[in-house]
């Protein structure tokens, strides 16, 4: 337990890294970004390609799936043992905290599974719907899922187990995506449900004073 454990926090810190590095990469000097407490803000949306993937009633995503929306991504699968269900958990109170809300700026949750082969739709639906029935998944071949980890910069492998089964090792953190259906923000672990929150709205503030 304690080697996967450190294998996770070397997967987060490595996303965290990346995407720390994008954004100071990406950053005009004239663009200022707000003081956020945990979440890393990109100073323009990094486009998303279009995803090749199945939701949790078992039908198509649409291409446009991001666009219009604003919605938190995790990567993670249903067998996880802690990691998933706490940030699940931890998303349902971000959700209550941003009710207030207006409709268009409300944030939806999307797990995209690590674990094609374990979870298909059925089973998808049924966990992410157990923390709120709002919340959404996603699935498809492992060659979908790998592509969809590409576009996001999400590290995951397959792990062995003495048993004979396996886990999935995976990057840990959340990402924020807008309206234009880019990456707007990223957050690494641990997460912080008031945070998540007070950042979200500046996100909010932030992008659309600059569309």
């Amino acid at each position: 337990m304690a080697a996967r454990s450190l294998r996770i926090g070397v997967l987060a810190i490595v996303a965290f890294a990346g995407g720390l590095i994008l954004a100071r990469a990406l950053m005009p000097t004239h663009v200022e970004l707000p003081p956020t407490e945990r979440a890393s803000v990109l100073p323009e949306p990094r486009p998303l390609p279009s995803l090749t993937l199945t939701n949790q009633d078992g039908q198509p995503l649409a291409p446009d799936f991001f666009k219009g929306h604003w919605t938190f991504v995790f990567f993670g699968f249903t067998a996880c043992p802690d990691i998933c269900p706490t940030t699940l958990a931890t998303l349902k109170q971000v959700v209550r905290a941003l009710a207030d809300l207006p409709a268009a700026e409300q944030p939806r949750v999307l797990l995209i599974t690590v674990d094609p082969e374990r979870d298909d739709a059925a089973r998808l639906s049924a966990y992410v719907r157990f923390f709120d029935p709002a919340f959404l998944g996603a699935t498809g071949s492992a060659q979908d899922i790998a592509g969809a980890a590409q576009a996001f910069g999400v590290p995951y492998s397959k792990v062995s187990l003495p048993d004979g089964g396996y886990t999935m090792d995976h990057g840990s953190g959340l990402f924020v995506v807008g309206p234009s259906g880019g990456i707007v923000a990223y957050s690494s672990a641990p997460h912080d449900a008031p945070a998540i929150a007070r950042d979200f709205r500046k996100i909010v503030s932030f992008v659309e004073s600059r569309s």
